[in-house]
Order: structure tokens, then C-alpha cells, then sequence
């Protein structure tokens, strides 16, 4: 039986179990995923400062997220695909985050839609939404979304082109997954996976189903995505949907400082300092690193979340010394909901709120809200 005491375990859990399109859908990045090295690279060279003979007996981790109680610092980021990860997975994952008490974040281009989500949960989850070619249907989506009683939308705003992931072109990735000569052996293998997803609520994008037109003669998902986003979005367009949304905005995909100013500027509440997982623009800074001079420039004038390569508590820590409220997990949840459903999410959440305790005690802290630069080892 293997034992599970890190992220990696889950990861390494989660390929087994999934195929390997799937799983690299997730793991990997855009060409030739420099930023995607270096989101890691980067949260682990920041040393901690240790610090002893501190009473730390009265630990805290709760804060709030977009005005949202949490019991921790840390919400599940949207993510694609998910239920191809595990049967229903956008359920499973807005479950275990609803139990464990902090946001989940369902995105635009979930296999389970908006409206079977809702129905699966009591607390309203987060929605995100890209603009898209078709106004109507992004009006559409917030529609849904007020419906569902979501608190707060998260507009991605670095997918207007998208970067070029080579492992989904060699692996042919498709919605649903087509079964060929190359990815056959991989399915067969997984006869546990294939049956689970074969029986799930849906097995393409159920926020899309009846906007698919065309969508038939295109061989991979990367191909039919492209010809849906936007590429003349401007802060016009984001101040459109400011306008629309009555609820709290996050616009996420802001690692410059200059953006930042802008996206105070059209009223949102909060930003997530995100390079898409390094999924995007290949050679852009690690999030960490761009971290400091984007809180600099809101100012306090929103919120800021960080997401890209966090993987622990010490990394969650790293990012609320360096001005961050709360940070937000893609991979590290996709890796737990493929290793074991929604007890792997759980499992994912509890080691990540073990290590924020252990590591806020250690550097002499009893609570998450107070954390600052302090806490930061500076050499002589």
C-alpha cells in the first residue's frame, strides 16, 4: 500500500490511474515550459526565517477569500476537463473543498455544467468565465452563474491566444477522447478510469453543449479552442463585464504591475497573480517572482491570490509573507482527484493545512493574517 505524505506521492498516484493524454493535459506547460520550471524553482528559493522560544499554542489559519470565510488560505483554482480526471470530478472537487471549508472555483470548460454542480452542493462556488467571440453567450454564462447563486465570477484574461502545449498535440487530446491505435493501450489499462468516466453525468463540455457547431472536423482541443477566444479583448470589454456582474470580480492572469493598476481601475476585488500554470507565454516570470511588484502596485486596493507550482504549505506561506491573501491549487488538486477521487482532494487539502501549521509555528507565527516579510530568512 503506498503511503501518502506529499503532493508528489499523489502525482506520482495519478499517472498510474489516469492515460497519459489526461495526465499531461495538467502536468505539463507550453513549449518548452520554462515558466513552468520556474514557478517551483522559484517558490523553493525562498528561504524561511526560523525562529524559537515563541508561544505558538494559538494557531489560526481562517481568513477570508473575495469576502469569503475560509478556513485556510487556499481555494481550488479552475480547471478544465476535470471530470476526465475522475467520474463527475467537478462535483467530487466542489465537495471535498465545500467539507474542508474553503472556495472551489468550477471553470467555463468543466465536463460536469454549472447546473450540476449547484445541484450536488449547499455552499455557492466560485464560476469562471473567459470572453469569448459571441457576447450573447458570455451573457449567458453570468446569467447561469447568478442562478447558481455564485458569489464571485473569476474572468481569465491570458487565454485570449493560446500557447502552444506540444504534449496535447503529440497526444492528440480531444473532448471526448477518441479511441485510436495510440491512446487504446493507454485506456485499456485503466479499465477502473475508462468505466468510471463512461458512466459519468457527461463526457464532453456541459457549459457548451449546443456551442459546439463545427467543433466536429477539429482533431484536438487545443484546435477548437483557438477558434473560440477572443484575441481583441481590452480592459473595454472587461469593464463590460464589470458592468454585468453584480457580484464580486477576480480577474485572473495578471503578473505585470502596469495590469495591475488597470484591473483596479475597472472595479475588481480581487486579482490572482497567475502565468496559467505556465501554460501560456513560455519565458514570463514565475508567479512568486512577479508577486511583490503587483501588491505593490494595487496598493491595497484589492485582494491578490497567486496560483502556479503551489504544491505545499511552505509555498502557501511564501506567498502571504510576500503580500499574497490567500494562493489557489490546480495541478495539486487534479493530481489528488486522479490518485483517489475525492478522498485524494481531501488528502491534498489536509497535507497542505498540516505543512501551513507546522511551517507558520516554526517561523515563531500563530496566524495566517498577520504573516509578512518577517517571516523571510535575508543573509548577511
Amino acid at each position: 500500500m503506498t503511503v501518502i505524505t506529499s503532493i508528489a506521492d499523489l502525482r506520482d498516484l495519478a499517472r498510474k490511474r489516469i492515460p497519459r493524454a489526461i495526465f499531461d493535459y495538467a502536468d505539463r506547460g507550453s513549449y518548452d515550459e520554462v515558466t513552468l520550471r520556474r514557478n517551483r524553482a522559484d517558490l523553493e528559493a525562498i528561504a524561511l526565517r526560523q525562529r524559537v522560544a515563541i508561544d505558538v499554542s494559538a494557531q489560526s489559519l481562517a481568513t477570508t477569500l473575495a469576502g469569503q470565510a475560509a478556513t485556510m488560505p487556499l481555494g481550488i483554482a479552475p480547471t478544465g476537463l476535470t471530470g476526465l480526471f475522475y467520474r463527475n470530478g467537478e462535483i467530487v472537487g466542489a465537495r471535498a473543498a465545500e467539507a474542508f471549508g474553503i472556495p472551489f472555483c468550477l471553470s467555463t470548460l468543466s465536463i460536469c455544467s454549472i447546473e450540476d454542480v449547484r445541484a450536488a452542493v449547499t455552499r455557492p462556488f466560485w464560476f469562471q468565465v473567459y470572453l469569448m467571440r459571441d457576447r450573447e453567450f458570455n451573457k449567458a454564462l453570468l446569467a447561469r452563474a447568478r442562478a447558481a447563486d455564485c458569489p464571485a465570477i473569476v474572468l481569465t484574461l491570458d487565454l485570449q491566444v493560446q500557447g502552444v502545449r506540444r504534449n496535447d498535440l503529440k497526444n492528440g487530446l480531444a473532448v471526448p477522447p477518441h479511441l485510436t491505435l495510440r491512446n487504446a493501450f493507454e485506456i485499456a489499462m485503466r479499465p477502473a478510469w475508462a468505466l468510471g468516466v463512461l458512466f459519468g453525468k457527461r463526457r464532453t463540455f456541459g457549459n457548451l453543449e449546443g456551442r459546439l457547431e463545427g467543433a466536429r472536423g477539429l482533431a484536438t482541443l487545443s484546435q477548437w479552442i483557438a477558434t473560440q477566444f477572443d484575441p481583441t479583448v481590452n480592459w473595454k470589454h472587461v469593464e463590460w463585464v464589470r458592468n454585468q456582474w453584480p457580484g464580486k470580480l477576480i480577474l485572473k492572469g495578471i503578473l505585470d504591475a502596469e495590469d495591475a493598476r488597470q484591473a483596479c481601475a475597472t472595479g475588481a476585488d480581487a486579482i490572482v497573480v497567475s502565468n496559467h500554470g505556465g501554460r501560456q507565454l513560455d519565458g514570463a516570470p514565475s508567479t512568486i517572482a512577479a508577486l511583490p511588484q503587483v501588491v505593490d502596485a494595487v496598493d491595497g486596493r484589492c485582494e491578490v491570490l497567486l496560483d502556479g507550482g503551489v504544491q505545499c504549505g511552505q509555498d502557501v506561506l511564501r506567498a502571504l509573507a510576500l503580500g499574497a491573501r490567500g494562493c489557489l491549487i490546480g495541478k495539486s488538486f487534479l493530481y489528488g482527484l486522479a490518485a483517489m477521487g475525492g478522498e485524494g482532494v481531501t488528502m491534498a487539502l489536509d497535507l497542505i493545512r498540516k505543512e501551513l501549521s507546522v511551517s507558520l509555528a516554526l517561523t515563531g507565527c500563530n496566524d495566517v493574517r498577520t504573516v509578512d516579510r518577517r517571516i523571510l530568512f535575508r543573509a548577511a
